[in-house]
């Protein structure tokens, strides 16, 4: 007789969902994954989007139902908006594995309280190849437009940063 699912175990398989703009970081790690339910046909797996309109979405709800059903397990992904999504849900090892693939993390610090967020956001953004905090931002937009673009005044590296919201 197998064991009873458990929510830990679908979180465990879902590790393999990668979010397709930052391959470095799982549904999970990123805080997208806000809930498992387990009924007695399927499970669903409530994901919060990172900020309405991001295209990646499709992407990760397709790769959570096959992830699932590659171990036999019938799922729907369901969008919850209860709250909205904040870099204060990835935790430090996520931010850290951002740093080791290159990319600034958000700074904890840098988060806005709740309400309304400033535009522009003058902050240091320390270079995730040497450390430095000697950088300038060259775009609020990068490869993405969760991150925004930096170089480093020391090492002369161009990097994303990840923007903290």
């Amino acid at each position: 007789m197998a064991a009873p699912l458990t929510r830990e175990q679908v979180l465990a398989w879902l590790d393999v969902v990668k979010d397709p703009e930052i391959p470095v970081l799982s549904v999970v790690e990123l805080g997208v994954v806000r809930d498992v339910i387990i009924g007695d046909e399927s499970v669903i797996v409530e994901i919060t989007p990172t900020y309405s309109g991001c295209p990646a979405m499709h992407v990760m709800e397709d790769e959570i139902r096959a992830a699932l059903g590659a171990h036999g397990i019938i799922a729907q992904v369901r969008l919850v908006f209860r709250e909205p999504w904040t870099t204060a849900w990835m935790s430090d090892a996520s931010r850290e594995k951002l740093r080791a693939y290159g990319i600034a993390p958000p700074e904890p610090e840098a988060i806005a309280a709740p309400g309304l967020v400033a535009l522009r956001r003058q902050h240091t953004v320390a270079c995730p190849h040497c450390g430095s905090p000697r950088t300038v931002l060259k775009s609020e937009f990068g490869s993405t437009a969760c991150k925004s673009i930096h170089v480093c005044s020391d090492c002369r590296q161009p990097f994303d940063h990840f923007k903290a919201i």
